[in-house]
C-alpha cells in the first residue's frame, strides 16, 4: 500500500514538472525574443549614425544584425528568464494553481526542480556563446563597424572639430547643412611626406563628394586662402622655408580615397579581449604580462643606469673615495655657492633642461605602461565577465520565481515593472563595477563581483521568504502602511438597498441612540478643544486613552448596519455621509509606548508624527460636526417612518 502510494506521488510530481516547464517554455521563447529586440534597438539606436546614407548593400546589413544577434545572446538570456519566471509563478499565484500545489504538500522549493534543470541547461548555453560564439561574433561586427566608418566620410564630419578620417587630411568645419551637404567655414591640414610639405586651406563654404568610381573625393571650396610650404632640398637645414599664398573664389581639388565597402584587417582588433575566447585570453595574459614586464625592466636597468651610474674605479682610488665620504660629506649647496653668477646660470638653465628632457622621457613611458595595464585589465575582466554573465540566469531565476510566487500577478503589467527594476538595478551595478575596474579605480575582482556579491544574497533573501509564504513582498500590505503613515482615509463602502430584507430597522430606537450620541459630542467638543495642538508630554510619554470616541464610534457603526435594512432612500443617502472615525491615531503615534518615546527623541521623525496627531485631531473635530449634523437629519426622518409604521 505504501509503495502504490508513493508511485502515485512520483507520478502527480512528474506530471507537474512537466507542466510548470510547458509554462515556463512558452514564456521563455516569447520574453527572449522581445529582450534580445529591445537590446538590438538600444544597440543600434547608438551606431545608427554609421548606418545612415551609407548606400550599404542588403548582405552587409544582414551581417550586420546577425552578429550582432549574436553577440547580445548571452545578454539577453538573463532577462528573458527573470521575466518568464515572474510570469509562470505570477500566473499560477493569480489563479490560485499554487495554491493549490502548496495545499497539496508540495514546498516551493519542489515546484522549481524542473525549471533549476531547464535554467541550469540555459546557463550552460550563456557560457558556450560568451566564450565561443561571442568573440567572433564581437570581432566580426568590429570590422563591418570600423569599415562602415570609413565608408562615405562626407557624411562623418562633425561638427566643431577635426575629423582625420580620410588619410594624410585633417578637415575643421564649423556648420554643416545636411540636406544641401555644404559645409561652413572650412579649415584643412594637408601633409603629404613630411611638416615641410604642408598645406593650410581656409574657406567660407565647400563640398565633399565621392567621385563616381568611389576611388577619390572631390573636395569644391569657394571664398578661400591656401597656404602651402614650397620644399627645397638646398634649404633643408635652414630655418627658413619658403611657401606660396594662394586666394581664391572657387577652387577643386582631388583627394586619394577608396570609398568602396572594404572589411577592415581583424588583426585591427588583436587587443580587444571580448574578441578572445577563455583559452585565448589565458594565453594573451601570460604574453602580456612577460612583454610590459620586460619593458619595465628595461626602464628600470636604463634609469639605474642613468641616475645610479656605477663607474670603474681601482682599489686606491675606491678607497680614497672612501675616506672623503667618511670625513666630510659633499656639500652641493656650497660648491654652487663658490659658482660665478654667469656659471650658476648656465647651472641652473642645464638642469631645468635636463629635467624638463626627464620629465618628458617619463611621461612617454608612464603611457607605454599605463597602456599595457590597461590592456591587462581588459582581459582580466573580460576573463571573469565569461563567468558572471552566464552566473546571472541562475541569479536572475531565484529572483524571479520566488517574487513571482509571492506577488501572484500574472500577465505583463506587474511582471514587466518588477523586471526591469531587477535589472536596472544589476546593469547599474555591473556597469559601475566594470568601468571602476577598467580605470583601475578598484580591484577587478571587487568591480565585477559587485552585481552578484548584491544580488545573490538578495535572491536567498527572496527565496526564503517566498518557500515560507511571507508577505514581505505583499503591496497591500506596503499600502496599509502608507496610508496610516500619512493619515489617508478610508472610504465607506456604498450602502444600497437590499433586496431581501430579514429584519427592518427599529427607527425609533436607533434615533433615540444618535439623540444621546449627540448629547455626547456636545459635551465632548466643550471637554476638549481639538482645534489645539496636542499635548507633547501625553502624545509621546503618558499615553491617556480616548474611550469616549471608540464608544460613538462604536454605537455608531450599530446604527448604521441597523439602518441599512431599510428601503428609504434618504435614510440610505444619509448613512452613507457618516465618516470612518480614527479613534486612536489623535492620541499617539504608535500602540507600543517606547515606539512613542523613540520617535520623540529623534527629532525629525517626533515632529513628523506630532503634525500628523495634530492633523489627525483637525479631521476628528470636522467629523463629528458632520456625525452631529447627520444625526439631526437620520433621527428626524427615523421619527416619521416610526410613526408611519405605528399607523
Amino acid at each position: 500500500m505504501y509503495f502504490c502510494t508513493s508511485n502515485a506521488l512520483m507520478f502527480r510530481i512528474k506530471k507537474l514538472d512537466i507542466f510548470i516547464a510547458r509554462q515556463f517554455g512558452l514564456l521563455f521563447a516569447g520574453t527572449f525574443f522581445i529582450s534580445l529586440f529591445v537590446l538590438m534597438m538600444q544597440f543600434l539606436w547608438k551606431y545608427v549614425d554609421d548606418l545612415i546614407g551609407k548606400g550599404l548593400s542588403l548582405e552587409v546589413l544582414a551581417q550586420f544584425f546577425g552578429y550582432m544577434a549574436l553577440m547580445l545572446i548571452p545578454q539577453a538570456l538573463p532577462l528573458a528568464i527573470l521575466l518568464a519566471s515572474l510570469m509562470t509563478f505570477g500566473n499560477l499565484g493569480e489563479s490560485s494553481e499554487l495554491t493549490a500545489i502548496k495545499a497539496s504538500g508540495i514546498s516551493l522549493l519542489q515546484s522549481f526542480r524542473s525549471l533549476i534543470v531547464i535554467v541550469i541547461l540555459i546557463t550552460c548555453a550563456s557560457f558556450y556563446f560568451e566564450n565561443n560564439i561571442g568573440p567572433t561574433s564581437q570581432m566580426k561586427l568590429g570590422q563591418l563597424m570600423f569599415s562602415m566608418k570609413q565608408k562615405s566620410p562626407e557624411l562623418e564630419i562633425p561638427e566643431g572639430r577635426f575629423y582625420d578620417g580620410i588619410p594624410q587630411t585633417n578637415i575643421y568645419v564649423e556648420k554643416k547643412d545636411i540636406k544641401t551637404g555644404k559645409l561652413y567655414n572650412l579649415m584643412i591640414y594637408r601633409q603629404t611626406e613630411s611638416y615641410e610639405d604642408q598645406a593650410i586651406i581656409l574657406a567660407d563654404s565647400g563640398m565633399l563628394q565621392s567621385t563616381a568610381d568611389k576611388k577619390h573625393l572631390k573636395m569644391t571650396m569657394w571664398s578661400g586662402e591656401w597656404f602651402e610650404n614650397m620644399r627645397n632640398n638646398t634649404l633643408t637645414n635652414s630655418a627658413n622655408v619658403p611657401y606660396r599664398r594662394e586666394s581664391f573664389t572657387s577652387k577643386q581639388i582631388i583627394i586619394d580615397f577608396d570609398g568602396d565597402f572594404n572589411m577592415a584587417d581583424a588583426a585591427l582588433f588583436g587587443n580587444d579581449a571580448r574578441t578572445k575566447s577563455l583559452k585565448k585570453i589565458k594565453s594573451d595574459l601570460d604574453s602580456l604580462n612577460h612583454t610590459y614586464d620586460s619593458i619595465g625592466q628595461t626602464y628600470y636597468k636604463s634609469a639605474q643606469a642613468m641616475y645610479y651610474p656605477t663607474p670603474k674605479l681601482t682599489v686606491q682610488q675606491k678607497n680614497t673615495m672612501r675616506k672623503l665620504t667618511a670625513t666630510k660629506p659633499l656639500n652641493f649647496d656650497s660648491l654652487f655657492a663658490r659658482l660665478t653668477p654667469d656659471n650658476k646660470k648656465m647651472a641652473i638653465e642645464q638642469a631645468e633642461r635636463q629635467v624638463n628632457m626627464e620629465s618628458g622621457d617619463l611621461e612617454f613611458k608612464s603611457m607605454v605602461t599605463s597602456d599595457g595595464d590597461k590592456i591587462i585589465r581588459q582581459h582580466k575582466i573580460e576573463m571573469i565577465n565569461k563567468f558572471t554573465v552566464a552566473l546571472s540566469c541562475l541569479i536572475f531565476f531565484f529572483i524571479g520565481a520566488p517574487l513571482g510566487a509571492i506577488i501572484r500577478k500574472g500577465g505583463l503589467g506587474v511582471p514587466i515593472i518588477t523586471s526591469v527594476a531587477v535589472f536596472i538595478i544589476y546593469y547599474i551595478l555591473d556597469n559601475t563595477g566594470y568601468r571602476m575596474a577598467r580605470q583601475g579605480a578598484w580591484t577587478i575582482w571587487f568591480g565585477k563581483g559587485l552585481s552578484p556579491a548584491v544580488l545573490i544574497p538578495t535572491a536567498i533573501f527572496i527565496t526564503y521568504k517566498a518557500n515560507n509564504d511571507s508577505t514581505v513582498f505583499n503591496f497591500d500590505v506596503y499600502k496599509e502602511i502608507f496610508r496610516k503613515m500619512f493619515g489617508l482615509r478610508l472610504k465607506r463602502a456604498t450602502i444600497t438597498s437590499k433586496e431581501v430584507i430579514i429584519n427592518d430597522p427599529d427607527y425609533r430606537n436607533d434615533a433615540e441612540v444618535l439623540r444621546l450620541m449627540n448629547s455626547q459630542i456636545e459635551s465632548y467638543a466643550k471637554e476638549h478643544n481639538l482645534k489645539s495642538p496636542p499635548n507633547v508630554i501625553r502624545a509621546f510619554f503618558k499615553y491617556q486613552p480616548d474611550h469616549e470616541i471608540e464608544q460613538v464610534s462604536e454605537e455608531l457603526e450599530k446604527v448604521i448596519n441597523d439602518l441599512g435594512n431599510t428601503r428609504d432612500k434618504f435614510i440610505l443617502s444619509y448613512i452613507n455621509t457618516y465618516p470612518i472615525l480614527s479613534v486612536k491615531a489623535h492620541t499617539r503615534p504608535f500602540e507600543r509606548r517606547w515606539m512613542n518615546i523613540v520617535a520623540a527623541v529623534i527629532i525629525p521623525a517626533g515632529l513628523f508624527f506630532y503634525c500628523r496627531m495634530w492633523r489627525f485631531r483637525l479631521r476628528l473635530y470636522r467629523d463629528i460636526k458632520i456625525i452631529y449634523q447627520t444625526n439631526r437629519q437620520v433621527i428626524e426622518r427615523s421619527e416619521v417612518l416610526a410613526e408611519k409604521r405605528k399607523k
